[in-house]
């Protein structure tokens, strides 16, 4: 069963993120979400494929379901 983080984020975005979805998402800018790529910091796998960086959708609701979980215990 998918969280309902991970519905949202596929029902809004697709299965996959660009890095302009995942700044609005991580409400960052793009490229603050660059930067965190680069230093390895982000805390959200990115791939890429062509050209452009991606995020899967599964791995960003896990990581925000990581996050959510961090502020409630």
């Amino acid at each position: 069963m998918k969280s309902p983080v991970a519905n949202y984020l596929l029902t809004t975005y697709g299965p996959r993120l660009t890095l302009d979805d995942l700044a609005k998402v991580l409400r960052l800018s793009t490229s603050r979400i660059r930067h965190l790529i680069a230093a390895d910091e982000l805390g959200v796998k990115t791939y890429l494929d062509g050209r452009r960086r991606w995020a899967d959708y599964r791995d960003v609701a896990a990581y925000l379901d990581q996050q959510r979980n961090k502020e409630v215990a």
